[in-house]
This record gives C-alpha cells, structure tokens and sequence, in this order.
C-alpha cells in the first residue's frame, strides 16, 4: 500500500481529503483545530500516534506522571481559552488522567483528552492494560467517546473540541483503540465538522425576565453583583463592570472569579465566602438583591444555605440550567451566555444613586478591620501573607500566577489583587493538590512573554514535583515559590480549630527543596526573612531559566477569617486581637 501521504495542512486548517492512518488523522485533526502544543505521555496502545506525531506541526511536552498532562492541559486553557489537550496510554496511563479531568470538570474548564485503548477485537476480554476508561470517566466528563473506526475518528475528534468549549466548558475523553490508529480511511476535515453547536432549549431570556430583573435592579437599596468564573469564561468583563458602574452596584467575587473585576476598582470588595472578606460577607447578608454572574452558589461560598441572604432577592445569570435553584432558590432567573444577556440587560438599566449603601460598607470595613501587613513591624518571622503581599508589590501584579490548593491557596487570593483575568489559575472546586506546578507549565506554554509564579504549599508541591524534570527537559522559565510551614497547612488549621489541636498525620519532612531543584538543573534560594524577600525574588524574576523559592514560613499560622461547615455567612472566626498579625483598618 506504501507510505500515507503527509497531510498538506493550510494557515486556514483545512487539508486537502486525503488517505491516511488512524493516527494521521488524530494529528491532522488537531492541526485543523488550531493545536500547537499538547502534553502527554506514551505507552504501547497510542504508541501508533506517537509514531506519526514527527509528521506534523505540533510540540509535544512529555511529562513526568499522567495527571501533570491533564493539569497542564488545564493550565493551558485557563491562561489562554483556547482548548489544551492531553494524551495518555491504556490503562494505568488512562486512569493517571483521572484526577485531573475532575478538577476540569468541577471548574468547568475546556480541554480534550485522547487516550489509546487495545485493539477492538480483545475489548472487553480484560487485555493486557486494558480498562473501560469511558465508563471510569463518565462521571467526571462532559462527554466522551470510544472510537473503533478509523472512518470515526476525525469526526469524533471534532465534536469533542465542539462540546468542550460550547456551552458551559468542560472535559472530554476520546479513547481510541489501538487498530483504530493503525487502520487508513479517507481524511476530509471539512467533512468531519460537526453540525453546529445547539444551545440549550431553556437557553432562552426572554422580555418578561429582563423587565423584571431590570426593576429588581432599580428598587433595590442595597444590591452586590456576585462575580463568578463564568465572567471571564464568556467575556463578559467589560458589561460587567458598566452594569456595576452605571448602577453604582458594588461587586463581590468567588476564588475563580478574582481578576475578572479589577481588583484596584473602587465597587471591588474582594473575596466572598469562606475566607472571603469580612465586609463582603456582611454586606451579602444584609444586602436586599443579589446579581450572580456567571457563579453556582456553591457551599464555600454560601455557607450554609438556611441562614444566605434571606433579606436579598436574587437574580442569577447562568449558562447552565441545572445551576439555576440547584443550590439557592432565586427569584429571576436569565438562563443564556452572560455576556449575551447583559447586553440585552444593560439598555434597561439607568444610572442609580448608591451612594448610601456603599458609605455602609465602607464604614463596616473599619469596624471589623482588615489584615495590615505592610506596615507590620518586621520582627524576625517570617508570615506567608508577608509573601504574598510582597510578591504582588514587586511584580506589579502583572504576573500569571497558579496556586495549589490550601492555606497559601487563600493567602495568594487575599493579598495578591488581581487586575485581569486569566491571572490566577487554581483549583477551585475540586481542590487538587498537587495543581500547581502541572499547570503553571500549562500557562507558560500558553503564554511563553507571560511571567509566570508557582504557589506551591510544601504538601501539595511533593505530589507533583517530578515535573521540575519536564521544566528542565523543556527549558521554560517558570518562579516557584514553596510556601513551607512543615505542616498540611489547612488539615492543621481545622485541627487547631476543631479537633483540640490534635495535629495526627498533619506534621510533613520534606526534603530540601533547594537542593531537589539543583538536581533538576533549576537554581534555588531558601528564604527565611521578611527582609529577604525582596532580593530572593528579583534573583529569580531575573534569572534566565526556572528559579525556585523555599519560603520557610511560621509553622503554625491560620488563614483568617474562616467561617465553619455549617455556621451561616456572617459566623467568622476572626483573627485573635493577640495575633502578630494583628489587624487594623488601614491596608483596605
């Protein structure tokens, strides 16, 4: 039969139809929708693809451990919004994927995974590596599929890059046997596009909703705009901020929604929930409507739904239908894109007088405080919140940066402020640690001028820091800063408040993480002094490859305030007034 011809790929992704192997076509494919950069691993049943990958225009990053392609892939989508793709053998190199497709899912987060399966004829006789990973992931999956025919494949592919970025973004699966890549069929690109992207049918805002949100909206005293994810994922930034402006409505946001409303704007109040800003989380309880944009109501948000808001009407704008009354009952519902309905909303809205309500909050922003800590005296400790802080001064807040998940993750969200979206990546919903440093490799190829900073507990740096060898394989320049207090930092603290400071498996020895990067060929410095801090981060900014931090923070400080499972909105446990930390109302 010969050599299959290379696919003669055009700058407008279309290809001449053409025949080729199964795996031609996967990469053909990929080219078409606009692929540049994927992250993967190899094994026997994708070993096809791997084999004609050398045939085509795209970089692949071979990583360490499955779940770093699909946190990367993760990365790659939140910095850029484009699709990241991850690739993984059968079996333990497919389940490996796992974790990190949830965390996709739960943060709706658009990427594709391609997964190589034994071939269609032992299916199901419990093959070598053989695993039903379309089942496994069914769960945690907006959709997925199980291709078997080559003359499948480029279609399958196609669709998946369509769901996962239609509609309320998420992950999914694509799992190829391997006689699938092996086979020929024609490839037409064209062909294979799929039919176009049908919206929901309950995806429709009518004029009634509008007038009644719009009245809502006019009467109301004292009103917050929740900000969500959903802000950036729509593009939606700039009718936000002219409904908060026009109708001098101040705005809240959730964790992944920082960034989306300029942290420096004057109707920016922060973080909600439950380490959200204090005044935030009054003002939401005694608020009289509540705007959600593009955010689901979920428990570390709310607290507990008996006591939220019960003053407040509630508006809720969402893509997603199932979200709608799921978690909070609510009063006018704008079912659609966020960007679409606030621009039909927006001509319905006239200017409003909110001065009154924002003097309120104001003036309970000094009565209940806020963490002071660049006036702070230096008195020898060193505080992660002293890092953070200083990291968002000495960066101009400009840097993309990617947490883990814990006491950091809180302290990067409370005090570096974010001005753009698409500047903090972190696992919000799902809570994986282990995220960051994956993902910060994501971003980074993503978006190569970026600056980019690891956040990194020294718990959840450990899960994943076999991937410090694919920053060396790939030479990209990524900081890291390990936040290392020798604890699981946010099991500690919920030890410390709710077990009698019972700190059972909670204490970690961690290697040094100086020398760990050494051995990787990466350049390090530990930092143990708040008067370090400054030099130990223009090294690293100015260094010429991968630099790592090792902050060796107070061991047993808390994140601050932090409402309980269970206790309403309002119910903080504060900051003690004896803390070094102690507060006072003037870093507002």
């Amino acid at each position: 039969m010969g050599t299959p011809a290379k696919p003669q790929a055009t700058n407008d992704h279309h290809t001449t139809p053409t025949r080729l192997t199964g795996a031609e076509i996967l990469w053909a494919t990929l080219v078409g929708e606009g692929v540049t950069d994927v992250f993967g691993y190899p094994g026997g049943a994708i070993l096809p693809a791997y084999d004609a990958l050398r045939k085509f225009p795209i970089h692949h990053v071979l990583v360490r451990h499955e779940q770093g392609a699909a946190h990367m892939a993760d990365g790659y989508a939140r910095a850029s919004g484009k699709v990241g793709v991850a690739i993984a053998t059968s079996g333990p190199g497919a389940t490996n994927l796992v974790t990190g497709i949830a965390t996709a899912m739960l943060d709706s987060i658009p990427i594709v995974c391609i997964t190589g399966n034994v071939s269609s004829k032992v299916l199901g006789t419990d093959a070598f590596q053989e695993v039903d990973i379309t089942g496994i992931t069914l769960p945690v999956t907006k959709h997925n599929f199980l291709v078997s025919r080559t003359e499948d494949l480029a279609a399958a592919l196609r669709s998946a890059f369509q769901i996962a970025r239609s509609g309320r973004p998420g992950p999914v699966l694509v799992d190829i046997t391997k006689d699938a890549q092996q086979g020929t069929a024609i490839f037409d690109f064209e062909a294979a596009k799929p039919r176009p992207h049908r919206p929901h049918p309950m995806l429709h805002v009518d004029d009634a909703g509008l007038a009644q949100a719009a009245e809502l909206i006019r009467n109301a005293k004292r009103p917050v705009i929740l900000a969500g994810h959903g802000v950036s994922e729509s593009g939606a930034m700039e009718q936000v901020r002219t409904l908060a402006e026009r109708a001098q409505i101040p705005v809240g946001l959730t964790l992944l929604g920082l960034g989306a409303f300029p942290a420096s704007h004057p109707l920016n109040l922060g973080m909600m929930g439950m380490h959200g800003e204090a005044w935030l989380n009054h003002a939401i309880q005694e608020a009289d409507l509540l705007i959600a944009c593009g955010m689901r109501f979920d428990d570390r948000v709310t607290g507990t739904t008996a006591t939220y808001a019960k003053k407040a009407k509630k508006i809720h704008i969402e893509v997603d239908p199932a979200e709608i009354n799921k978690n909070i009952k609510v009063d006018v519902a704008l079912i659609g894109d966020l960007r679409e309905v606030l621009e039909k909303l927006l001509p319905r809205i006239g200017g409003r007088d909110g001065s009154a309500w924002l003097k309120t909050i104001e003036a309970s922003k000094g009565a209940v405080s806020v963490r002071d800590i660049k006036n702070l005296p230096d008195s020898g400790h060193l505080y992660a919140a002293h890092v953070m802080h200083d990291l968002w001064r000495i960066t101009g807040g400009n840097a993309i940066v990617v947490t883990d998940v814990g006491q950091h993750q809180m302290w990067e969200a409370q005090y570096y402020h974010h001005e753009k979206p698409r500047t903090l990546i972190t696992s919000g919903g799902l809570g994986t640690m282990g995220f960051a440093l994956p993902a910060a490799i994501g971003a980074k190829f993503a978006c190569p001028d970026r600056e980019v900073w690891v956040v990194a507990g020294d718990g959840g740096f450990q899960m994943t820091a076999a991937e410090l060898s694919t920053i060396a394989q790939e030479g990209i320049k990524i900081n890291i800063a390990v936040i290392n207090n020798g604890y699981l930092g946010m099991v500690r603290q919920w030890q410390e408040f709710f077990y009698e400071r019972n700190y059972e498996a909670t204490p970690m020895v961690s290697p040094d993480f100086v020398k760990l990067a050494d051995a990787h060929g990466i350049a390090g410095l530990t930092v143990s002094t708040r008067a370090e801090v400054e030099s130990a981060v223009a090294e690293a900014r100015s260094a010429s490859g991968a630099f790592l931090l090792n902050f060796m923070v107070e061991k047993e400080d808390s994140v601050y305030p932090m409402i309980p499972v269970g206790a309403s909105l309002h119910e903080m446990i504060r900051r003690p007034g004896n803390d070094p930390l102690e507060e006072s109302p003037e870093d507002v």
